[in-house]
């Protein structure tokens, strides 16, 4: 199961049309917030999102828990959770969700990694990003428990060097 990951589009709208458009196979979109559309807007069309701090429109819950391949992705933007200072108060949240994986912006910094067998994706920013000059976003593909993480630029330019794979524990 293929998962498109963005965030942090702050009004972006051809852009997120182009990467739907390109990447039709994945069975989950999923937009972390910052979008500053309307929930109706055309270009959010397909993508579970959630409010991020610069979202002033309603209809977009703080927080949403999607089921991929038997996993429990827990999305939320990360203002509410300080993770520009520390992962240690959306770690804690994710247990309380029994998440398996956390998709958030907010910081607009690409990262991943696992903490207590969690698996936390930071997609960049497709509009603003800090930390690279590269605007990124991932697509995650879940085979059970083994996880590939696909970075891409903007304009759909795969970058290697940044993919990684995870394993996350069996249940």
């Amino acid at each position: 199961m293929k998962i498109l990951i963005l965030s942090d589009s702050h009004g972006l709208t051809d852009e997120l049309v182009s990467i739907k458009e390109r990447h039709q196979d994945c069975a989950i979109m999923i937009h972390c917030g910052d979008s500053e559309l309307e929930p109706n807007h055309p270009a959010m069309k397909g993508f579970t999102a959630v409010r991020g701090n610069c979202d002033f429109y309603g209809g977009y819950p703080e927080e949403i828990i999607s089921l991929a391949d038997g996993l429990k992705v827990l999305t939320v933007h990360g203002h509410l959770h300080s993770v520009k200072s520390s992962l240690m108060n959306l770690s804690y949240r994710a247990r309380e969700k029994s998440a398996n994986i956390v998709c958030f912006g907010h910081s607009h910094q690409l990262g991943a990694e696992i903490i207590d067998d969690i698996l936390f994706i930071n997609p960049g920013s497709i509009s603003m990003p800090r930390g690279r000059v590269e605007k990124t976003y991932v697509i995650l593909t879940i085979d059970q428990t083994e996880l590939q993480l696909d970075v891409y630029e903007t304009d759909g330019e795969k970058l290697d060097e940044l993919c990684r794979n995870f394993s996350l524990p069996k249940e």
